[in-house]
């Protein structure tokens, strides 16, 4: 799927919403220090940004370079382009050496990854036993009772375009692989639910579900998913009410844990 990002950078970073500051409160304070953070899987940096304001370095990393384009430029960030199956003598170069970050962060990318191959290479960057793993998605936008019944059709008939692993974000990563110890004051390792909100206008909408990448699939395969029928009925959903600017909401869902000592 690398390649749908490098084509759709722009669209992503303009179309995804940002994420809660009470998720990266809740973070922050499972670390019991902040000098070092990698940001995998950074994508246009919307974490990394919000990650730079409670961590001394935060180094993001992605494999597009088109994402990259549009990450925000931060005096403590550092952006890096890596290959998509990083070794350790790679992350030891890019990143930093053996246990020497505070968190690891992956934000709607980790159903994206190699899982055995990541986990690896994160537990031997991480500070032991204290260092922390986060990693969540977001699921599927609230907007009104009209425009999430449209939503609802849409989103059947993008079915077919989106990868196998799109599974594991419907599952809210209640059921992705995640061997990691729970966290200080937690009695488990998630998934732990918090909210983003966007204000969005009606063509802001488009542009987020533009943005997905089984938008992007169907559309090389010559499917128009947003095809002037459909337009139509998000018009008319969406203007019932009268007002174009509206509070979208997203479901955050957390799995947070610590490495321990293997």
């Amino acid at each position: 799927m690398a390649e749908l990002f490098l084509e759709q950078g722009k669209q992503y970073c303009k179309g995804r919403p940002t994420y809660p500051p009470h998720l990266f409160d809740f973070i922050a304070s499972k670390t019991p220090l902040r000098d070092l953070v990698w940001d995998a899987g950074t994508g246009s940096g919307q974490a990394a940004a919000s990650l730079a304001e409670k961590y001394k370095h935060v180094v993001g990393t992605d494999t597009s370079p088109n994402q990259l384009r549009y990450a925000p430029d931060l005096p403590n960030v550092r952006y890096v382009c890596t290959p998509a199956n990083m070794s350790i003598s790679d992350l030891e170069a890019l990143v930093g050496p053996e246990s020497s970050a505070d968190l690891v962060t992956v934000a709607q990318a980790l159903h994206w990854f190699d899982l055995p191959s990541f986990y690896r290479i994160a537990r031997w960057v991480l500070k032991k036993p204290h260092g922390v793993i986060a990693a969540w998605c977001y699921h599927l936008p609230e907007v009104s009772g009209p425009v999430d019944s449209v939503f609802e059709k849409y989103y059947a008939s993008s079915g077919p375009f989106w990868d196998p692993a799109r599974k594991l974000v419907d599952e809210r990563y209640g059921t992705i692989d995640f061997p990691f110890e729970a966290v200080e004051g937690c009695e488990h390792n998630g998934p732990f639910e918090f909210k983003a909100e966007r204000l969005m206008g009606m063509e802001d909408y488009f542009t987020y579900l533009r943005s997905s990448s089984a938008y992007q699939t169907a559309k090389r395969r010559g499917v128009e998913l947003l095809g002037s029928d459909v337009v139509e009925d998000f018009r008319r959903a969406w203007n019932e009410d009268g007002r174009n600017l509206k509070i979208v909401s997203f479901p955050v869902f957390l799995r947070i844990g610590r490495v321990g000592t293997i």
